[in-house]
């Protein structure tokens, strides 16, 4: 559960090279290079104050365990409990498997049957949310609802109510066909517990206790936790080593609310497995067996499981966040082998990496940040940063100042504290970015720049009351006009927006997105109601569009209507090298402090993967260049005069994105 997953908008490059890979796994680590692995996340990357490894497989379980509770305290082992955030939604989806098992619900019941009837649940399309939706995020329903405004940030759930959820529930839109396209959702997690209680006739805790818990023996599971819970609970930290409070989840409680140890989850994972018989074995069956597609190509979600597929192999898996916490569970079903991950720190790079390298080595861990060092700067310099930077129209930093203290601000997200490494240079601590201040002669700032992502997006300080947005007013048009404009029109080579008419209502869906409608402010404008994004067509005199431009961001994206075919993409022919030169290719080249790619060989042939994603077979179309099958993508390799690539260059959707190898 991860509410403040995004610190920060930002441009979204879409890399379809990145998908998991899973050629097959080996043995898991052996635990002196776990303890390395954890020893350096805690005590050189500072991303983690005590963190939990858990494994399993056929020949028994074992955990390793490195860091403290908390700064000065005991060290954290197999028994010592963390929040486990949205794992819980495995075991809100497990509940409902077993109750279909039971014959109590379907999983195409209607959400609706199993609420008061005065709740208005949201139908589209004369389709209502089925339990299957909820437990696969197909509902169409939001991550989050729109009237969540936490009193307290530091225990955001804690006063979201019943009534507060049924009143969402009875006003929200949909904004895309129920069960047709994934989009997590912690409401839809929450609401999927919440209906399953009041169908047995108890709360959320009590029916996960007495058909889950107490069944596999799981006694320091819970949300409400015991006195020896209690005694062994490890607090949870943010991205800056500081404790913070615990969180929670009444309502929503089949989200995030649950709290686990690692041994607790190998139990878990052990049932799953088959590794000890159990008599939720069906319904943990019937989880995995129930599969949409996510949208991302060897993705699929299950029954609250994810599930990669790579040759054959998958994993299974999920993660979980709250706010002093990061944690994965996860299985591979073809070696019977299970790993958990419990870190009782917020970090950005999360529990997830460490996971998926136990469970297949291939994958890469990710790489630290660079190390930034804290200065003193005077509080009369601060106070020439305060005010509103405006990177887009709709989107603002807002610099403020409490004593000694900056903090920034965007548009929609949370309040976090910046750090100075030098009199104009700032970075965050709960994500790799900084912030650089742009002043004029007498230190005050007229600007700042955030790096983030390897981009650098410049804002200039607005002075007095930002600009309202422009309003747009719906009319009324003949709707005649819409047949001109059905069609597709292509933006990029990648990127094609496909115009659809139903009755006196005009959509338009752009490649891998749902479908919005549009509505006029002209006959050729029109504007969307869900986002800040307008469309205006270019008719020839028939009133027939032969183009349109897209208007969001502040950018102007014109695109030519399409007939017929596609164009295809430029034709790229594999030709024969000698397979010799790859080894001066094969390494780890960085993008971004997050994302690498991984250049692997094996035999003749030459394999990329970038961080979490499959591994994908390039082909070369020279001795440098080569080009991915899958989908239109390349690289270039940059070599020094010996033939080994100092760098390469990733070529995808009109962009050239340089890596330096990482030695």
């Amino acid at each position: 559960m991860k509410t403040l997953k995004t610190w920060f908008k930002r441009t979204v490059v879409v890399l379809s090279l990145i998908l998991l890979a899973h050629t097959g796994t080996g043995a898991v680590l052996p635990d002196k290079d776990i303890r390395a692995i954890l020893a350096d996340r805690i005590d050189v990357q500072r991303q983690g104050v005590g963190i939990v490894v858990g494994v399993i497989d056929p020949s028994g379980r074992r955990t390793v365990a490195y860091g403290s509770t908390k700064k000065g305290e005991g060290p954290v082992d197999a028994n010592t409990v963390f929040e486990i955030g949205s794992i819980t939604k495995i075991f809100t989806s497990l509940l409902l498997a077993d109750a279909v098992q039971r014959g109590e619900v379907a999983l195409t019941d209607p959400v609706s049957k199993y609420l008061p009837p005065n709740v208005k649940v949201p139908e589209r399309g004369g389709k209502k949310i089925t339990l299957v939706d909820l437990a696969t995020h197909t509902s169409g329903l939001p991550r989050m609802p729109t009237n969540f405004h936490p009193k307290d940030p530091g225990n955001p759930y804690a006063d979201f109510s019943v009534a507060q959820l049924y009143e969402f529930l009875s006003s929200v839109e949909l904004t895309r066909d129920i069960g047709s396209t994934y989009e997590y959702s912690n409401l839809g997690g929450g609401l999927l517990g919440h209906a399953l209680a009041r169908r047995a006739g108890t709360d959320y805790e009590t029916l996960v206790r007495t058909r889950i818990l107490e069944p596999l023996g799981m006694k320091s599971t819970a949300i409400t936790l015991s006195k020896s819970m209690k005694d062994r609970l490890a607090p949870g930290h943010d991205a800056g080593l500081h404790q913070v409070a615990n969180w929670d989840i009444p309502t929503l409680a089949g989200a995030g609310a649950l709290r686990s140890t690692a041994n607790d989850l190998l139990t878990f994972l052990a049932a799953n497995i088959g590794l000890e018989k159990s008599p939720l074995a069906p319904s943990m069956a019937a989880m995995i067996a129930a599969r949409r597609p996510t949208g991302t190509p060897n993705l699929e979600i299950a029954l609250g499981w994810h599930i990669w597929t790579r040759h054959g192999h998958e994993i299974i898996w999920h993660n979980g966040g709250t706010g002093g916490y990061r944690t994965w569970i996860g299985f591979d079903p073809k070696s019977r082998t299970g790993v958990v991950v419990l870190s009782n720190m917020s970090t950005n790079a999360g529990a997830d990496d460490i996971g998926l390298h136990l469970l297949d080595p291939a994958i890469p861990l990710l790489l630290p940040a660079k190390e930034r060092h804290e200065v003193k700067v005077e509080a009369t310099v601060l106070d020439k940063y305060v005010g509103r930077y405006q990177l887009a129209p709709n989107f603002i930093i807002t610099v403020s100042r409490e004593g000694d203290q900056l903090y920034a601000q965007a548009t929609d997200q949370p309040r976090f504290e910046i750090f100075a490494e030098s009199p104009r240079e700032f970075f965050l601590k709960v994500v790799d970015a900084q912030l650089t201040f742009v002043v004029d002669a007498n230190g005050r700032a007229n600007g700042v720049v955030l790096h983030q992502n390897g981009a650098d997006q410049p804002a200039k300080r607005m002075e007095g009351e930002p600009p309202p947005a422009k309003e747009h007013k719906e009319i009324a048009v003949d709707p005649k006009i819409f047949d001109g404009y059905v069609g597709r029109y292509q933006l990029a080579p990648n990127f094609v927006l496909t115009v659809t008419r139903e009755d006196n209502h005009l959509f338009v869906q752009a490649t891998a997105q749902p479908r919005f409608e549009v509505f006029a402010e002209s006959d050729h404008e029109y504007f969307y109601k869900v986002v800040d994004a307008q469309i205006t067509f270019v008719t020839d005199a028939a009133g027939h569009a032969t183009s349109l431009t897209l208007h969001q961001n502040g950018m102007d994206t014109p695109g030519k209507r399409v007939e017929g075919e596609l164009p295809a993409a430029k034709e790229h022919k594999e030709i024969a090298v000698d397979p010799k030169i790859f080894d001066g290719y094969v390494g780890r080249y960085q993008l971004a402090p997050n994302f690498i790619l991984s250049i692997t060989r094996d035999g003749d042939r030459l394999y990329s993967q970038a961080t979490g994603q499959a591994r994908f077979e390039i082909f070369a179309e020279g001795a440098r260049d080569f080009f991915v099958k899958d989908f239109d993508a390349q690289l270039t390799f940059v070599v020094d005069a010996n033939g080994r690539a100092t760098g390469v260059v990733l070529h995808q959707n009109g962009r050239d994105m340089p890596a330096n190898r990482a030695e």
